[in-house]
């Protein structure tokens, strides 16, 4: 989606930290976030462990991040003016589908590795939400990684579609979702891939109502409305981090007794019901019939 020039956002929504290359991820998880960082939405507080915090510096500086046409240019600055758009649209949404005052979720960009209360995470994880400290995690340079080695168009809206995934994961857990099921359940019918298809269902549901977002200040909308080909490109993306594709790329048989997201098809087709339909009831995978 295009952000229209004229939107301003607050550059210090977003955090940002770089920490050392290579850091150790603690608990002994190190082979396992090589893995993860495939699954984009992961939820890794019971994957990453403690051990002592990775030492952090500031990373980039998001200043220059003032304008929609900022947002258009720079990838941080859309990450930036995304989380505002994302912010605008349930703090209204919310309240009004599920009777829940909106919390806004801590958004980290970082660079190589991060501290987290889920515990230490390297780049190799990927994008994740942290319940205990509800906060998402990103490094841009997944980004790349969904281009290279997923196989998905590296898009601005399969961007967004990424942090709106993580964003939908704040929104269970903040309706008591995350509390209330088995996240470690693994198959095609587990509460671990109802769970990260309700994400994909919300970041639909944003994708569809984006446009429709207006900035407070300069009274226009956030977002023009998305073109065939750039929803196109989202369901790409959802596509390419199916469990099933996963599999395939990595030259197994598809397992789905092993899945921990969804297959292709469902990750798109859940998308898709959240971007027509745009209600929280029509993303309720849990009473769903069909995943």
């Amino acid at each position: 989606m295009t952000f229209n020039e004229g939107v301003r956002a607050d550059p210090g929504r977003v955090r940002s930290s770089r920490g050392a290359k290579g850091a150790a991820i603690g608990g002994g998880a190190g082979v396992i976030a090589l893995l993860v960082f495939l699954f984009t939405g992961q939820d890794v507080s019971g994957i990453l462990g403690g051990g002592e915090q990775v030492a952090s510096q500031p990373g980039d500086d998001f200043s220059h991040c003032q304008t929609g046409a900022d947002a258009n240019e720079f990838v941080e600055c859309r990450m930036v003016f995304t989380a505002d758009a994302l912010d605008q649209y349930w703090v209204a949404a919310l309240p009004e589908q599920a009777g829940i005052e909106y919390q806004q979720p801590a958004f980290t960009v970082f660079e190589n590795s991060v501290g987290t209360g889920c515990g230490n995470a390297t780049s190799a994880v990927g994008p994740f939400y942290c319940p205990p400290d509800a906060g998402v995690y990103l490094d841009t340079g997944f980004f790349d990684q969904l281009e290279t080695r997923l196989g998905a168009e590296n898009a601005p809206l399969a961007q967004m579609y990424i942090v709106a995934h993580e964003w939908g994961h704040h929104i269970s857990n903040q309706q008591g979702i995350m509390d209330a099921i088995d996240r470690q359940d693994t198959g095609p019918t587990s509460d671990g891939v109802r769970l990260e298809l309700q994400a994909d269902c919300y970041a639909g549901m944003w994708v569809g109502q984006a446009a429709t977002v207006v900035d407070p200040d300069s009274g226009e909308t956030f977002i023009q409305p998305p073109t065939r080909q750039q929803v196109a490109d989202a369901l790409d993306a959802a596509a390419a981090v199916g469990d099933d594709r996963i599999q395939q790329g990595a030259g197994q048989e598809v397992n789905p007794e092993a899945w921990t997201h969804g297959s292709a098809e469902q990750r798109m087709r859940w998308f898709t019901t959240g971007y027509e339909q745009g209600s929280m009831a029509a993303c309720d995978t849990f009473s769903a019939g069909r995943l």
